[in-house]
């Protein structure tokens, strides 16, 4: 097998005191930063996924700017490319990253499917460029982004590792039913424990 670490939207704005910070978010930066630093070598490639929103305009509706938000299609803004909220969370330790993907340029965006790295390559085409069959994937959040991402992944054919530990979700409710509709698509739902029991 061939695996990949995906690394969905660990940045400052979905982090505690962000501009849609969920509670955990730091936690789930330093976690990941630990996992690879006992994990790296088990990775052929190891890819994060930021929001890389335009700051002048709506981003195809997906900022809210005439109404409230409903935090479901529309959200306050966040993560505007060159802004601090944009940017990795400090506990994230990037330099074992590969590839860096942004998505949500001008448009909503959810799955790491949608965005694209420096080159222009889209992650479905990386995946097959790298011979990559099974991705452990992290990150925030476990309703949102990380859902979409999982199941992309999943339908792209991937053997797909969701680590419970290393996410975190914007509402207990929408997190839990999010994991349940994951593992019913087949992603196995588990903890990054699993790496050191192989390890052993």
């Amino acid at each position: 097998m061939t695996r990949a670490l995906f690394i969905i939207d660990v940045q400052n704005d979905f982090t505690e005191g962000g501009a849609l910070g969920v509670e955990g978010g730091a936690a789930v930066a330093a976690g990941i930063t630990e996992l690879l630093e006992r994990h790296r070598g088990e990775y052929d490639l190891v890819v994060a996924s930021r929001d890389w929103h335009s700051g002048d305009d709506d981003n195809g509706g997906h900022f809210a700017v005439d109404a409230e938000p409903d935090f479901v299609e529309t959200w306050p803004e966040h993560c505007v490319a060159g802004t601090p909220g944009a940017e990795y969370h400090p506990d994230l330790d990037t330099s074992s990253v590969d590839v860096h993907i942004r998505k949500g340029q001008g448009v909503p965006a959810y799955s790491i499917f949608e965005g694209t790295d420096d080159s222009g390559a889209s992650m479905a085409e990386l995946l097959v460029s790298h011979g990559i069959t099974d991705v452990d994937l992290v990150g925030i959040a476990t309703d949102y982004c990380v859902r979409a991402s999982t199941l992309d992944a999943v339908e792209h054919g991937q053997h797909v590792r969701v680590f419970t530990d290393l996410v975190a979700g914007v509402a207990a409710e929408t997190s839990e039913a999010a994991l349940a509709e994951l593992g019913h698509a087949g992603a196995v739902i588990t903890e990054s424990t699993v790496l050191d029991e192989a390890a052993q």
